[in-house]
C-alpha cells in the first residue's frame, strides 16, 4: 500500500539539494537536482520503513487519498 510522506527539499549553498523528512527518522538525501535529491530520498524511506518494520513495527505514515496535490518538478 502507498503512503505519503513528507520530504523538505533545500538548496545548499554549495548548489546541491538537500531532502529530508520529519516523517521519517534519518531520511536525508543529497542530489545534484531536485528530482535527483527525491529519487534518493524514495529509496533511503524505502530501506528505513523496512528496517523499521524489522525492529519494531510499522511507521505511522498517511495514507494516500483519492485525490491529492503534488507539486511536479520539470527542467524547462
Amino acid at each position: 500500500m502507498e503512503k505519503i510522506i513528507n520530504i523538505h527539499i533545500k538548496k545548499l549553498p554549495e548548489g546541491v539539494y538537500l531532502a529530508t523528512s520529519k516523517d521519517i527518522q534519518g531520511l536525508v538525501a543529497q542530489g545534484r537536482t531536485a528530482t535527483e535529491a527525491l529519487e534518493i530520498a524514495r529509496d533511503v524511506a524505502r530501506k528505513l520503513i523496512e528496517a523499521q518494520a524489522e525492529r519494531s513495527g510499522k511507521l505511522k505514515l498517511s495514507t494516500i487519498d483519492e485525490s491529492f496535490d503534488y507539486p511536479l518538478i520539470v527542467n524547462a
